[in-house]
């Protein structure tokens, strides 16, 4: 594991895969079959479950268990405490590891400081889920969720910046990009400039 950083009280284990630029922080545990792409930082007290896929440049903040059938793309931020399920109905009395339920969050999407996401949903790409939301079912690209159960309240920028659309149009007044919002989803019609891109 060239080029990765791993502080002396973490343990990654043999079998996990760990990309260059990566850096893992203090009582952290990476899991045999875990895969962590490149330039990603995991802050202290995080545990990659075994047959996680993690893509390059996430960063997963303190005290976060990724759990087996968790998948986070490129870009993904996971704020302090996030928590993911991947059974629906635990018990402990009742071995369920056969119904581990998928959790994808796509590119660029970002978790809040004690958020739950619930397992078998899918977060769209750059999706903000707001802090200790919890969140229950899938959520469109670009929302902005908030609450318990979280519900969309507006639209978020790639950028990371709150669009206030008008007519079904929106421009982001940081980076310039440019949306289209019609039928419950918004998507970018016009990229930002190359001078103002995050």
């Amino acid at each position: 594991m060239a080029d990765v950083f791993v502080h002396p009280s973490s343990f990654v284990d043999d079998g996990a895969v760990v990309g260059r630029g990566t850096k893992i922080w203090h009582f952290s545990h990476i899991m045999p079959g875990a895969v962590i792409g490149e330039r990603c930082n995991l802050g202290q007290n995080v545990v990659v479950m075994p047959k996680t896929r993690i893509g390059n440049n996430v960063k997963i903040q303190n005290n976060v268990s990724v759990y087996e059938g968790v998948e986070l793309e490129d870009d993904v931020f996971c704020g302090p405490s996030c928590v993911f399920t991947n059974v629906m109905n635990p018990r402990s009395h009742i071995p369920r590891k056969h119904e581990y339920r998928r959790t994808l969050v796509k590119r660029g999407a970002s978790i809040g400081a004690n958020a739950t996401v619930v397992c078998g949903v899918t977060l769209g790409e750059y999706a903000f889920i707001g802090a200790g939301a919890v969140v229950t079912s899938d959520v469109p690209p670009y929302a902005l969720m908030v609450g318990v159960p979280a519900r969309r309240i507006g639209w978020m920028c790639q950028c990371g910046e709150r669009l206030q659309p008008a007519q079904g149009q929106a421009a982001c007044p940081a980076c310039g990009a440019r949306y289209a919002e019609a039928e419950g989803a918004l998507r970018m019609t016009e990229p930002p400039p190359p001078r103002a891109r995050p």
